[in-house]
């Protein structure tokens, strides 16, 4: 069996990337990160998610990103609540400086190990928060690099690829992929700001296009949200 390695953060994105991943007959290699954000209970449901996956193995790695800050989500920063707007072209406070290219990174060196030969990713450049590391000019940028700068890029048989099944879908096109093919979205975590209790926001960018998302599906969002 094709072996794949799947960024998985616990979402809405990249839960429905790991159910594309299945479907495409991949054996499931789950990849998350604690970084020192302060929504880790994503990471609970990450695990739960890759049980329900019946991956191979779900590898959690601590990468520490609190020191370099720079971001709402490392940094004790308020997270803007409220604020989303879809027509803004600013890189919100959110955004984590170089954290795709940190996780790809791993991921890149997991897959070389384990020789497999595809990184699948959720990444979405159409409703998404304006990150940089969302764009697909980026991703090309990596897949070129993967191939450069690894023994298995160089001297395998076969090439190393980024997948981003979701690059141009909008949030309710995701949503709905990921109902037809089974996915249960309320064993997945969207909010920046939980509560202590771990209930989402409401109000945070991710809540708010979370919510946006299921509305333009059609579909009931199945989120305890904390207002």
């Amino acid at each position: 069996m094709k072996k794949a390695v799947i960024l998985s953060s616990g979402g809405i994105d990249s839960t429905t990337v790991m159910a594309i991943a299945k479907k495409e007959g991949f054996q499931i290699f789950s990849l998350s990160f604690f970084y020192g954000q302060r929504h880790a209970i994503e990471l609970e449901y990450a695990k739960t998610i890759a049980k329900l996956f019946n991956a191979r193995r779900h590898l959690v790695l601590s990468v520490d990103l609190k020191p370099i800050g720079g971001s709402a989500l490392t940094e004790t920063i308020d997270v803007p609540k409220g604020t989303y707007d879809e027509t803004r072209n600013t890189i919100p406070i959110t955004y984590v400086p170089a954290r795709n290219t940190i996780f790809l990174s791993y991921a890149l060196a997991w897959a070389e190990v384990i020789g497999a030969w595809d990184i699948f990713i959720g990444v979405n450049a159409v409703d998404y928060s304006g990150y940089p590391d969302c764009r697909p000019e980026f991703l090309n940028a990596f897949e070129v690099l993967a191939n450069l700068a690894t023994k298995a890029g160089v001297q395998g048989n076969s090439k190393i690829k980024i997948h981003a099944p979701l690059l141009f879908k909008t949030k309710a096109d995701i949503i709905q992929t990921g109902i037809q093919l089974g996915v249960n979205y309320a064993i997945t975590h969207s909010c920046y700001d939980p509560s202590p209790d771990g209930k989402a926001c409401g109000l945070c960018d991710s809540c708010l296009i979370r919510k946006k998302g299921f509305k333009d599906a059609g579909i009931d969002d199945p989120t305890k949200y904390n207002i």
